[in-house]
């Protein structure tokens, strides 16, 4: 693709009547054709210790935030297409570094958070992290959306419940995706999936939620869908129910 979308998606009624007055399909071969194609245009943009070096905050950008070892880095590598997009250590917990990786417009951004609660990250590190985590969760003007990540088996940790209430206390937009549900038979699985949302109804959580596997492929077009509605982006053409990105 070599036309880029103007940074407001929305077009104006000059916008509208110029296009009327040529052609439409220009604008309409600048779009990416799927939600996955669209992703696969992810680049690293930057990293920093802390939330003091974010980009600057404007745009829109979508956050994932899990469990160390809940699979977070693998999600984000699967629904871009990307083997090595978000790097996953092999020690969890010891990845601290806050990773930006733009979609071909820096003013949408994905947003890889360190993973949280692992028993081998210092307590005083635990606490730091916690409140830097939530002043971005509330203040950060460009963040539209949380995807919070869980790994199926153990799902709605305390910390988990913590993340969802600040976000919800911001009113982002939250979604949950339940990892490693290959790990389930089909029955299973969607019986975890009803429990979990009811528990968060119980809670007054207000999320979607999803099962996700990295591996088999399951849920991954409706969370690239979803992103497409976090961003703004449009598409040319809907895909097909129940397409998965291979």
């Amino acid at each position: 693709m070599t036309d880029e979308l103007p940074t407001d998606t929305a077009l104006t009624d000059t916008a509208l009547t110029d296009t009327a007055a040529t052609d439409a399909q220009p604008i309409k071969t600048s779009l990416p054709k799927t939600a996955a194609s669209w992703l696969q245009q992810a680049k690293f943009l930057t990293s920093s210790p802390t939330f003091k070096g974010c980009p600057p905050d404007m745009g829109l950008e979508v956050a994932f935030a899990g469990r160390s070892n809940a699979g977070k880095s693998s999600a984000i590598n699967k629904i871009t297409q990307q083997r090595q997009l978000a790097r996953a250590s092999k020690t969890p917990g010891r990845t601290q570094m806050i990773n930006y990786f733009t979609m071909g417009r820096e003013d949408q951004r994905l947003v890889d958070l360190p993973g949280y609660g692992y028993a081998q990250v210092p307590e005083k590190m635990k606490l730091i992290w916690q409140k830097e985590l939530e002043k971005y969760l509330v203040a950060r003007q460009s963040l539209v959306a949380l995807v919070l990540v869980m790994d199926a088996r153990r799902p709605l940790t305390e910390f988990d419940q913590q993340m969802l209430q600040w976000a919800n206390q911001a009113e982002l937009q939250t979604h949950v995706i339940l990892t490693k549900c290959d790990k389930f038979k089909r029955d299973p699985a969607r019986k975890l999936l009803r429990e979990t949302e009811q528990r968060m109804q119980a809670l007054g959580l207000k999320c979607s939620v999803q099962l996700f596997s990295s591996l088999n492929g399951d849920g991954v077009s409706d969370l690239q869908h979803k992103l497409t509605e976090f961003l703004e982006q449009p598409l040319q053409s809907a895909e097909p129910d129940g397409a998965q990105a291979s």
